[in-house]
C-alpha cells in the first residue's frame, strides 16, 4: 500500500511539472510569446477573442474584458478596461493577468510588454483565421477544444446555407456595417458567410474586406436585397437616389438588433447563429 501511494504521489508530482511546462507561442506579429503554464488569468481586448475563450471552456480564467464584450452574459460582471485600441493600461496591470489577448490595431501592446506582461495578439478577419485563432487559443489555454467547437460553427453554416428556399439563391445582397457607409465585401469573413449562403454580394473582392463606399456606388449596383443594424439604418430611405434601388422599393430590408448585429459583426464562434440570422432574412425578404 505504501508503494502503492508512493507511486501515486510520483505520478501527481510528475503531472503538477508536465502542466507546469514552459512553452512558447507564435502570435500573428510572429513574435514567440514565452508562457510558463497556461495561463490563468487572462484579459481580452476584442470580443471575437473573449467569445472564443469562452467557446473553449476558459471563460472562467477571464478576469477582465474590453467595453464590447458582453456575450456571453457572464462576461458584463468582469471589470470593463475601455476600448480594444487604447484601453486603460493601469487597469489591465492591476488585475494582474497572465496573459493579454488583444488585435493588431490596439496601440498599448508595446507598453503592456514593457511593463512586463506577457501579450497575444490574435485578429481573426475571416473564416480561416477563426479557425486558426481557435487553434492557437486551444494551445495556450490547454483546453483541446478547437476541432469540436469549430465542427459546430462549420455545420451550423452548412445548415443555414440548406435552409434557404430557392428563390433566395443568388440574390444580390448589399451588407451595411456602418452608416458611412463601410460595407462587408466580398473578402470578408461577412462576405464570405454570404458566398455559403449561395447570394451575391455586390462588393467585390477586390474593393477590400470593409471599404468605405460613395453611396451611389449602391444606387448603382441596385442590390434585391439590404442588411443593416438598427443603429445605422435611420434615414436610409432618404439618402439620396436610394428610394430608387430594388430594395428599398420593395421592402427588402432586414433590419437587425444591436444584439443581432454584434453576432453578424464578430468574426467567432458565433459565425453559424449569423449565419442563421442571414438566411432568415433572406427567407423572409428574398421571395421573388
Amino acid at each position: 500500500m505504501h508503494a502503492f501511494r508512493s507511486s501515486l504521489a510520483a505520478l501527481g508530482l510528475a503531472l503538477c511539472a508536465f502542466g507546469a511546462h514552459a512553452f512558447d507561442v507564435v502570435d500573428e506579429r510572429g513574435v514567440a510569446v514565452n508562457l510558463p503554464q497556461p495561463p490563468q488569468r487572462i484579459v481580452t481586448l476584442l470580443p471575437s477573442l473573449s467569445e472564443s475563450v469562452c467557446a473553449l471552456g476558459a471563460c472562467d480564467r477571464l478576469v477582465g474584458v474590453d467595453r464590447y464584450s458582453n456575450s456571453p452574459a457572464q462576461l458584463k460582471a468582469l471589470p470593463q478596461l475601455g476600448g480594444g485600441i487604447d484601453p486603460n493600461v493601469e487597469a489591465i496591470v492591476a488585475l494582474k493577468p497572465d496573459a493579454v489577448l488583444l488585435a493588431k490595431s490596439s496601440r498599448v501592446t508595446q507598453r503592456l510588454e514593457a511593463l512586463g506582461l506577457k501579450v497575444l495578439v490574435l485578429e481573426p478577419k475571416s473564416h480561416a483565421d477563426v479557425r486558426r485563432v481557435l487553434d492557437k487559443l486551444d494551445q495556450v489555454l490547454g483546453t483541446h477544444e478547437a476541432p469540436k467547437v469549430w465542427r459546430v460553427i462549420d455545420a451550423g453554416v452548412s445548415a443555414a446555407a440548406q435552409s434557404l428556399p430557392a428563390s433566395a439563391k443568388g440574390l444580390r445582397v448589399y451588407f451595411e456595417v456602418n452608416s458611412t457607409p463601410y460595407a462587408a465585401g466580398e473578402s470578408s469573413f461577412i462576405g464570405e458567410t454570404l458566398a455559403r449562403l449561395g447570394v451575391k454580394n455586390i462588393v467585390p473582392a477586390s474593393l477590400g474586406p470593409f471599404p468605405k463606399l460613395n453611396p451611389e456606388y449602391v444606387v448603382r449596383a441596385n442590390p434585391d436585397l439590404i442588411m443593416v443594424s438598427v443603429r445605422s439604418a435611420q434615414g436610409l430611405e432618404q439618402r439620396p437616389g436610394w428610394g430608387g434601388i430594388r430594395a428599398v422599393r420593395e421592402g427588402r430590408i432586414c433590419r437587425f438588433s444591436a444584439e443581432e448585429s454584434d453576432v453578424l459583426v464578430r468574426p467567432g464562434p458565433r459565425m453559424d447563429e449569423a449565419a442563421r440570422l442571414m438566411a432568415q432574412c433572406l427567407g423572409d425578404k428574398g421571395k421573388r
